[in-house]
């Protein structure tokens, strides 16, 4: 094995994040080394230059997420489904031999690899993986190769930007959502692992740094209210997508309640007269944040 990965010593954080903070959210997404700058080059120059794949998982994402698989079941690259069982390369893969080295190097027993882009001014709504899985451990590592300050990882009322240089961990069971606002686009090689020596070894260390971490303000009554109504003028002149995605994007702005930008969405269709519509997103929120099944057809 080479040596791709230097596990972190933890490190007392300071500043306007606390310790406690800092330790609860490590829980859901955390640094467990750093990646050799010159293993992390050659794995970039693979990635920027490779078949983006597919525009995959829709219900979860305003658009720009793409997907190219490098493990999985079929070999096929364009396949995003994600399932328990040994995976083996995809033709892309093949095609990446930097990569395949790291891979093979950190020692992992993989369930699922990918190429993940996200392109600027794109979102992935709240919500959760695995859900579908069986219960069994297993972890999902990031490994960032391009990114920008405006690409972070909401969770828990914070915001998360993994830097590039790490390898990060993070907990899909726990509701989180990404962005990426100004751009250029986000990739990142994601790897999904189960539980093993090999893993335990790596993740010795788990931190998060303060300025890896904004806290998200609160929600006030009144900026509430002004959500609600600029997104009703919008959805009352036709533009039901911009009014909706005005207020998904609450979710990256402000500490909300889990599923609350969801509920915002359904109170102004509510608002409106529209309930078969809010009732709608109700049930949108239960599938993403997997508290039941899929829900029915979006309503006009």
């Amino acid at each position: 094995m080479i040596a791709t990965v230097t596990p972190q010593k933890p490190r007392m954080g300071s500043g306007t994040v606390s310790e406690q903070v800092l330790t609860g959210l490590a829980g859901q997404v955390a640094r467990l080394g750093d990646i050799e700058p010159a293993v992390l080059d050659a794995v970039r120059a693979e990635a920027v230059l490779a078949d983006r794949g597919v525009v995959a998982y829709g219900d979860y994402q305003s658009g720009g997420w793409w997907t190219a698989s490098l493990l999985n079941h079929s070999g096929d690259h364009s396949d995003t489904v994600i399932g328990d069982g040994r995976p083996r390369p995809t033709g892309l893969l093949e095609q990446m031999p930097a990569t395949g080295a790291f891979l093979e190097s950190l020692g992992l027993d993989f369930m699922y690899v990918r190429l993940a882009r996200l392109e600027a001014n794109s979102y992935l709504w709240e919500h959760r993986d695995y859900a579908e899985l069986r219960e069994i451990g297993r972890h999902r590592l990031h490994i960032p190769l391009v990114t920008n300050p405006s690409s972070v990882l909401v969770t828990a009322g914070a915001q998360v930007h993994l830097a590039a240089g790490a390898l990060w961990r993070l907990t899909p069971t726990v509701a989180h959502g990404v962005r990426n606002v100004t751009g250029p686009d986000r990739l990142h090689l994601i790897a999904d692992v189960y539980t093993d020596d090999a893993y335990d070894q790596l993740a010795t260390h788990t931190r998060l740094a303060p300025g890896d971490v904004r806290l998200l303000p609160e929600l006030e009554p009144a900026g509430r209210q002004q959500l609600l109504v600029h997104a009703r003028s919008m959805a009352d002149l036709g533009f039901k997508r911009a009014a909706e995605h005005h207020l998904l994007h609450a979710y990256f702005d402000y500490a909300l309640p889990e599923g609350g930008a969801y509920e915002l969405v359904a109170e102004m269709y509510a608002r409106r007269g529209n309930r078969d519509r809010a009732a709608w997103w109700t049930n949108t929120a239960t599938h993403l944040l997997a508290r039941e099944t899929a829900p029915a057809r979006r309503p006009q």
